[in-house]
């Protein structure tokens, strides 16, 4: 068999390497960026649009925005998201229609046909070397016959046909050999272009990605807009600041509507603040404050639930009522021996509240010692009000220990919330309005029994009580337990969708000569000076 002779050069035998390398990479990447494309490839745009799983999606946006229409924040959320997923969408046929055009088809082009075409002219040439090797072969052969019987004419006329069999031979695999040259080369040449498919790649990306980000960065506000313009938004766990700035109250929502109904139903509640309600009824209480309604008929039955609300709200501000800020000065204040130092300390930290913080801490110890007025009944001084609520009012910061906290509750944050409670009315001067906003107003009551009327005001003395008391007594303790029902069940009314509405509480306002107003009460005989005109 005759040796196979090389007729390319050096160079060329490497770009011969490089082009399998290259038909392999590009094959692959063609395959992958393929995958990479949501549309189904070639076709157009409309038809591509419907498979497009963007496509489907706004359309969901959209049903999904008319089912709950644009009085809901929901229905107005789900149109504009839908509105900016279409618009995305579109964005994204663009990019793949181009790089489909720019990038993937004429990755296919090099890797199945240009570089498939320079193998097959390659596979060419070594046929045609192989049979030019063979004429030379057999022509050697027959001229080194001739030469031994030169006496024979017709071996030469052989030798002379195998020379030109070997010559056309020759000129064929020249032919090919400068045809398959020049590809290669040429294919050498524009490896530049190849390259630039993956930067046009890049460009055609980064467009699309830029053309995207400017829509979602045109939308964003018009989002931002709606939550921030949506009123009903959740308290709990909200900074105090910020539920007061959406809501436009100066008093926390479910500071205002749980004191209101616990001034409707709870003042005379053994243990109100210190016994656990339940917990089902708490939290289904706390998510109807959230969304701002409060079935009060259903609460009225449990005025621990509202408490435990009340406590949980407090207790779940990102920063405590009395501010995290004026922590050690509180402290400080209540280490103070002297009462009348201590007093005119809590005031002076009391003047640096901030002016929500102190509008509702001052709400709250207002209505803090009025229930203390039922002490006799509720069996909640202020030293106990103080132990189960001063906790959720002022706490260290998350860097202190437990132990340290729970020994600075011990010792010292009753000493600040009871002289609070005890002096209400000189920390916080003047008469205040439970009913804030105005949105609360008496509810009707039905008197299903004549013999029962309204819970008697603190402020009557024994014997009007003991009269009182006989005057309500029922015919039995069974008829009176199914009239306190009745009371609680019927004498309040479901209230709007901002709040609670309570019954005149003005007979607590009066001041006269309850004996639960203690000598320990009374506040020092030296009022503290003014506050300065930049504090509340």
């Amino acid at each position: 068999r005759a040796e196979k002779t090389e007729v390319l050069s050096e160079d060329l035998l490497q770009v011969e390497k490089r082009l399998e390398l290259v038909k392999q990479v590009s094959h692959s990447t063609h395959k992958k960026l393929t995958a990479c494309l949501q549309g189904q490839q070639g076709v157009d745009a409309d038809k591509r649009s419907k498979k497009l799983p963007l496509t489907t999606l706004a359309q969901c946006l959209m049903e999904g925005s008319a089912v709950l229409g644009d009085d809901s924040l929901l229905g107005k959320m789900l149109r504009l998201c839908g509105e900016a997923e279409d618009k995305l969408a579109q964005e994204l046929i663009h990019f793949e229609l181009q790089v489909e055009r720019d990038v993937i088809e004429p990755l296919f082009v090099l890797a199945e046909v240009e570089i498939p075409n320079i193998q097959k002219q390659r596979k060419h040439l070594a046929k045609l070397v192989l049979d030019m090797d063979s004429s030379r072969t057999r022509w050697q052969q027959s001229a080194k016959s001739s030469g031994l019987a030169s006496n024979l004419q017709p071996s030469g006329a052989k030798v002379d046909a195998l020379r030109e069999e070997m010559e056309e031979a020759a000129n064929r695999v020249e032919i090919c050999r400068d045809q398959l040259s020049a590809d290669m080369y040429n294919f050498v040449a524009k490896e530049v272009d190849y390259a630039n498919y993956f930067q046009t790649l890049i460009e055609v990306q980064a467009e699309y990605h830029r053309k995207s980000l400017a829509l979602l960065q045109n939308v964003l506000p018009q989002i931002k807009a709606q939550q921030e313009a949506w009123m009903e938004k959740p308290s709990f766990g909200k900074p105090l600041e910020e539920h007061l700035a959406v809501s436009g109250r100066e008093i926390a929502f479910p500071v205002e509507a749980c004191v209101t109904m616990l001034l409707e139903c709870g003042m005379q509640e053994e243990g109100l603040f210190r016994v656990a309600p339940s917990a089902s009824k708490l939290k289904k209480l706390k998510a109807a404050l959230d969304c701002c309604v409060v079935d009060v008929q259903e609460y009225s039955a449990d005025p621990h639930a509202i408490a435990g609300a009340l406590k949980s709200y407090l207790r779940e501000l990102p920063e405590p009522l009395m501010t995290f800020e004026l922590y050690e000065e509180w402290i400080q204040a209540s280490n103070i021996p002297e009462q009348e130092k201590r007093l005119q300390a809590l005031w002076g930290a009391c003047e640096k509240l901030p002016k929500a913080n102190y509008n509702n801490i001052r709400y709250l110890i207002k209505f803090l010692a009025k229930l203390t007025e039922y002490q006799d009944t509720n069996k909640m001084t202020p030293s106990n009000v103080a132990i189960v609520l001063g906790p959720n009012l002022l706490w260290p910061q998350a860097d202190r220990n437990m132990t340290e906290m729970m020994t600075t509750v011990s010792l010292q944050i009753v000493g600040i919330i009871e002289p609070l409670i005890q002096h209400a009315d000189w920390f916080f001067p003047g008469d205040i309005e439970f009913n804030v906003t105005g949105n609360y107003g008496s509810p009707m009551h039905v008197n299903h029994n004549a013999n029962y009327s309204s819970m008697p005001s603190p402020d009557m003395d024994h014997a009007d009580r003991r009269q009182h008391d006989q005057a309500r007594r029922p015919l039995s303790v069974a008829t009176d337990n199914m009239m306190l029902e009745f009371y609680k069940k019927d004498g309040l009314r479901k209230i709007q969708s901002m709040g609670v509405r309570v019954m005149d509480t003005s007979w607590v306002a009066r001041r006269g000569t309850a004996a639960v107003r203690k000598a320990s009460s009374t506040p020092p005989a030296s009022q503290p000076p003014p506050p300065p005109p930049d504090l509340p």
